[in-house]
Formats: structure tokens, sequence, C-alpha cells
């Protein structure tokens, strides 16, 4: 058994266990002392080396035409049957349509059927950084689709009963 573990059976309450595991976590780590410069001239400045995507795709075990499809990065829009807009805060990638992928009507119920087997799959992110991430890291071939704004008209209750003569604003129906 881990020391951990040891720990978390003898110790019943949850902020014992917290406590012991920043403790734990402060004996295991290094504190390096800063640094002192000695001036700061513009030569001194050493620039931060960006970081290369490692792909996954040959490690990941997918099949070798995923490698070739173009995957769609957007954020949905609402759906107008609903008012409220929970669904439309995360981004998506959705994979292109293939154009020869033997599209036919199942003669049974007349659904539209594919023999294409990704163009279902959605993936949801919660930001665009993390989805252009994954779309690089898995070596696919992507665009982002800017994202809609929703244009909210301004609304004065007070203009339902303002006075216009010869126009009738509120319709009585007794």
């Amino acid at each position: 058994m881990s020391l951990f573990r040891v720990c978390a059976q003898t110790l019943p309450k949850p902020a014992s266990l917290r406590t012991l595991s920043t403790t734990l976590r402060t004996f295991t780590t290094e504190v390096k002392a800063p640094e002192q410069s000695r001036s700061k001239d513009a030569s001194d400045i050493v620039p931060v080396p960006t970081k290369d995507v490692l792909t996954a795709d040959i490690v990941s075990g997918a099949p070798a035409e995923l490698r070739n499809r173009a995957v769609r990065i957007y954020k949905p829009t609402r759906n107008t049957m609903q008012s409220g807009g929970a669904k439309t805060e995360k981004w998506r990638i959705d994979f292109d349509i293939l154009s020869g992928g033997a599209r036919w009507e199942n003669p049974l119920m007349g659904w539209a059927s594919s023999a294409d087997y990704v163009q279902g799959t959605r993936l949801s992110f919660r930001s665009k950084e993390d989805a252009v991430h994954f779309a690089e890291k898995q070596g696919w071939d992507y665009y982002v689709q800017p994202p809609t704004v929703k244009r909210i008209p301004p609304k004065n209750y007070a203009e339902n009963y303002v006075y216009k003569p010869h126009k009738l604003r509120i319709a009585r129906t007794k």
C-alpha cells in the first residue's frame, strides 16, 4: 500500500487529508533561490522556444483514412426552439462529409444511410484553442468557422402602453 492510502485510512476527516497532501507536497518539491541579474540589457533577453505539437496519429491506432479528412471547428448556434443558450458555450469538431460517401436511403424506414462511419462523430471542447490543439495533435487538416454574434434587439416594455392616435395597441377579445 502507498503511504497516502495508509494515511487516508487512519485519518477519517477530508480536511486532514488535504493538509496531509499539502505537507507531503511541500516535502517533495524543491525551492530554488532566484538568481540575481547583473544588468537588464536588450542582449540578455532570451526568446522562449515555441512548443512543437507531437502528432498522435501514428500511435492512436486510427485508420489511415482519417489522416486526410478535414474537420470543421465551430461554435454551435442556439436552438431556435428553445430560449436558453446552454449548449452554445462549447466549441465542436465535426468531420466534413465525403463527396463519394456512398449515401443511400434505407428501404425499411426511409432514413438516410451512409458508409462514412465518422460523419456523426462530434467532439466538444471548452475553448477554441483546445479544439485547435487537439486537431493539430491528431494531425488533421482543420478550418475554424467564426462564431455568429447573437443580436439581442433592445426592448422597452413601456412602449406597449404609449399613446399613439388612430392605432389600437392592445386588442381585447371580450
